[in-house]
């Protein structure tokens, strides 16, 4: 670990991504404390804390406490991360956009300009919902949560948190294109890991006062560990498909004949089909939100976790997320094509569409099984706080996210130290050829006068 921080540190384009993406970590947990006005503080910590393991915990966690503070921030990264949900499928249900993302980088960054306008329509339609909610919030003693309630209320909340989501969507793109990893969800992350202190924080002061044993918070670390263990070793996880390459013969020279593999990782899609399958779960309280109608009320209640249709329909969302990402990012076709021009093939499989077939049918049956493991352990949390008292999302989407999360960015660092190392071996090994060159045309020099 020592000689990892000390390459780190002798690296400096790797050191500046390091530093640059944790300042930009800084300024946003920093503007999370920063509120809009017109919201009584007292009142707002009053209906959080009567409000902990209900649906509105969970949002207070994906935006670190953004929504406890009715923060500028407290959209966060959710529009634009709902924004590229819908522009995936439009690209692939709209041709004229297929046309357009094929265009190569001109083409894409088309597609990323649509999805960032689309991110600013949705976090005005949010912020308006989130002004209508906090408007007919109480606590507990039925006191008003906003203060003076109207249109200018409204209009100052949907500026202020829109303009917030647009700086916090730049935050992330400068991150994934100037730092290190992807920034949106290393934003969710750090909003994740933000909340964790003070869930510790609640789970020893149960132990304190007897709500729970000593026992009971040691059979909680274990599982923690265990569980940890669990998503790492599944993330880990590949199926490797044998590559055999042909012997061509150019000239006297020999190319080719080794054997290889193709790694196929069992959960393919990462972490985005809970945090897709999350963002679309926050809908029905939107919509519920601008008209106060019983039905809308009721269907909203529905979807608050704990209920069964809210776990069928998030289960659901993770499998369709899973099968769908992995068709957008995994093209077996172009692999089967790409492993044909360089003389590869699968033992026993012939070369083209039956490979195509073959690694079709195995990334399908992969794909199912990462779904069970994301649908699995999404689930943990809720059953967790309903059946023993859990007092903070335990596991669940927020594990699998910073687990996953950590192992990508743990897996770029490697490999710009990997990077690192063979350019100093490539220049290292062209200087000293540089230089027994030079001392060959010294030697020869007299000879040739």
């Amino acid at each position: 670990m020592a000689n990892v921080f000390t390459s780190i540190a002798r690296t400096p384009d790797l050191r500046n991504r390091i530093l640059f993406t944790l300042g930009l970590l800084g300024v946003y947990r920093l503007g999370v404390f920063v509120p809009c006005p017109g919201v009584d503080r007292e009142a707002l910590g009053d209906f959080f804390a009567n409000n902990e393991g209900t649906l509105f915990g969970l949002y207070d966690m994906f935006s670190g406490g953004a929504l406890e503070q009715f923060s500028v921030f407290m959209l966060g990264i959710m529009p634009y991360i709902s924004a590229s949900i819908l522009m995936q499928m439009m690209v692939v249900v709209v041709p004229q956009l297929e046309r357009i993302n094929k265009e190569g980088q001109t083409g894409r960054n088309k597609v990323i300009q649509y999805t960032r306008y689309m991110a600013i329509a949705i976090s005005i339609v949010q912020a308006l919902a989130s002004a209508f909610t906090f408007e007919r919030m109480k606590t507990s003693a039925g006191a008003d949560i906003v203060i003076h309630a109207g249109l200018a209320f409204r209009l100052m909340t949907v500026l202020t948190m829109t303009a917030g989501a647009c700086f916090v969507m730049w935050l992330g793109e400068q991150i994934s294109d100037r730092g290190i990893g992807n920034g949106s969800s290393i934003l969710i992350t750090a909003n994740i890991i933000a909340r964790l202190p003070s869930a510790v924080m609640n789970t020893f002061q149960k132990v304190k006062i007897g709500d729970m044993n000593l026992l009971g918070l040691v059979l909680l670390l274990a599982g923690m560990a265990l569980v940890v263990a669990f998503i790492v070793f599944v993330e880990r996880a590949q199926r490797r498909v044998p590559i055999q390459y042909a012997k061509r013969v150019v000239g006297r020279r020999i190319y080719g004949g080794q054997a290889t593999h193709l790694p196929l990782k069992i959960n393919t899609s990462g972490v985005i089909p809970p945090i897709f399958a999350s963002s679309v779960m926050m809908f029905p309280g939107t919509i519920a939100s601008f008209y106060n109608h019983p039905a809308l009320v009721s269907v909203a209640s529905a979807f608050t976790p704990g209920r069964w249709l809210y776990f069928v329909t998030f289960l659901v969302l993770i499998v369709f997320f899973a099968y769908f990402y992995t068709a957008i990012t995994f093209n077996p076709v172009d692999v089967a094509d790409n492993l044909r021009r360089q003389g590869g093939y699968v033992p026993g499989i012939r070369p083209g569409r039956q490979t195509a077939d073959f690694i079709d049918y195995l990334l399908t049956r992969l794909t199912a099984v990462g779904a069970v493991y994301l649908s699995a352990v999404c689930i943990l949390p809720t059953l967790l706080i309903q059946r023993y008292g859990v007092p903070f999302y335990f596991g669940g989407t927020s594990l699998i996210i910073v687990v996953g999360v950590t192992l990508d960015t743990v897996g770029q660092i490697e490999a710009h130290l990997l990077t690192r190392h063979y350019d100093g071996v490539t220049q290292s090994g062209g200087s000293l050829l540089g230089r027994v060159r030079q001392r060959r045309r010294m030697l020869t020099a007299p000879e040739e006068k």
